[in-house]
């Protein structure tokens, strides 16, 4: 492609960055679509505003328009080599400490666009007209980018076959809750592209956060997520058994006082061994680009099957966090379930508030490259789409102009650790 052809790049784009992001699209076999995939993604660099596939096709071209249409919502190349690449190239220069799970409402008029329909979004707590998808994230300090993504499909997308049809929705596909599409993405991210497990970190305040821990504890991935306290009837640890063998859960009895083994019984009792076990914990906060201190806590608990579930264990054995991030209130404020145990307990918080990072970039970063703006209706569109964010915007956060983190050595002082406080302790 000639250089009068091209989008200019942003100035705070590094071109070398820019050129080892586009390798992602080596898995790409034909060398046109490879050709109209560097002119999307510098598109969505480069266009301010809304990323119309006019916009997106200024500079590069006649018939540029149509040939960028065909490529996103019609050429069957597949997105997931692409997104393969791309996170093991992040992997490779980012060094990411978490995989972050991050939910995308995108709302939309009319019904036309695939997966659109009213529904209930619980962590807006209304129905809302709109596309319901799931983003896993490689995050760390100086930066994050999303990587998986999964559409969550109504019934009614999946039941009704001219729907189908109409978005070209392959026979494979079904409704997926967002929990469970999460789950989806985070399996094939350790299996099939072979990335070595991080932390997740999720969000379950919404949901029941015992079969997702489960599932998370089955595939064998560490993980940080934020539960509602309500959600959870946590019991003190049993004595620990042999491998494969369920401990029994010690049951409150009246001659046992209120330090047994698991330190505690009962809601009150557990509170007060979070109160007493608290210590400050430093974090870099990207909203306000400081160091914050909050005062956290940490319990050793146990989880009872959900009677409603099969085939998973009959007890979870995790760490329940608790953040006092309001001192004027005695109470915590957030609650954290992990099964992290012998991590240090400022390690582990320092690793949920990953997701402070994501919800940054997402709203500076991703939202600036049109996450929300794919003007077609078919399945395939979408994920070609988002696949291209997922470079445009990998190319921002690897820019140093774009890096941000805690303060280093040469400018001010690094965040000081925590002390070594065990979770498990």
């Amino acid at each position: 492609m000639s250089a009068e052809d091209r989008q200019t790049l942003p100035d705070d784009i590094s071109p070398n960055e820019f050129a080892a992001v586009l390798s992602a699209l080596r898995s790409i076999p034909r060398s046109d679509q490879r050709r109209w995939g560097e002119v999307y993604v510098r598109g969505l660099l480069a266009v301010r505003g809304k990323k119309t596939m006019r916009a997106l096709a200024g500079g590069a071209g006649s018939g540029a328009e149509q040939s960028l249409y065909q490529f996103i919502s019609k050429s069957p190349w597949d997105a997931d080599p692409v997104r393969g690449d791309l996170a093991r190239l992040l992997v490779e220069r980012a060094q990411p400490r978490a995989w972050v799970v991050q939910p995308l409402v995108i709302t939309k008029v009319g019904r036309h666009t695939v997966g659109v329909e009213r529904q209930w979004v619980s962590h807006i707590g209304r129905v809302v007209n709109c596309q319901q998808a799931m983003s896993v994230w490689l995050a760390g300090d100086r930066g994050s980018c999303p990587v998986e993504w999964q559409l969550a499909l109504p019934e009614c997308w999946t039941d009704q076959e001219d729907l189908r049809r109409r978005a070209c929705i392959p026979t494979d596909v079904g409704p997926c809750p967002p929990e469970q599409c999460a789950l989806d993405s985070l399996s094939k991210m350790a299996r099939e592209w072979a990335l070595s497990g991080r932390p997740v970190v999720m969000d379950l305040r919404q949901t029941s956060p015992q079969p997702v821990c489960a599932q998370l504890t089955a595939r064998r991935l560490p993980f940080v997520v934020r539960v509602d306290p309500s959600s959870i009837t946590p019991v003190p640890p049993g004595p620990k058994t042999a491998p494969g063998t369920p401990a029994p859960i010690p049951r409150p009895g009246p001659a046992q006082g209120p330090h047994r083994a698991g330190g505690w019984v009962g809601p009150a009792g557990l509170l007060s061994a979070l109160h007493r076990q608290r210590m400050p914990v430093e974090w870099f906060d990207p909203a306000q680009q400081t160091m914050r201190a909050t005062s956290v806590g940490a319990a050793r608990i146990a989880l009872r099957k959900d009677p409603t579930a099969h085939r998973q264990p009959e007890r979870l054995d995790l760490v329940l966090l608790a953040a006092w991030t309001d001192p004027s209130r005695r109470s915590p404020s957030e609650f954290w379930l992990s099964n992290l145990a012998q991590a240090q307990l400022g390690t582990v918080y320092r690793t949920a508030m990953l997701s402070r990072r994501v919800e940054r970039d997402l709203a500076e970063v991703s939202d600036a490259v049109g996450i929300r703006d794919f003007e077609g209706r078919s399945y395939r569109g979408w994920h070609h789409h988002m696949t291209m964010v997922s470079l445009a915007h990998a190319a921002t956060v690897l820019s140093p102009a774009r890096a941000q983190g805690p303060p280093t050595p040469a400018g001010h002082l690094a965040p000081a650790p925590s002390p070594a406080t065990k979770v498990s302790a």
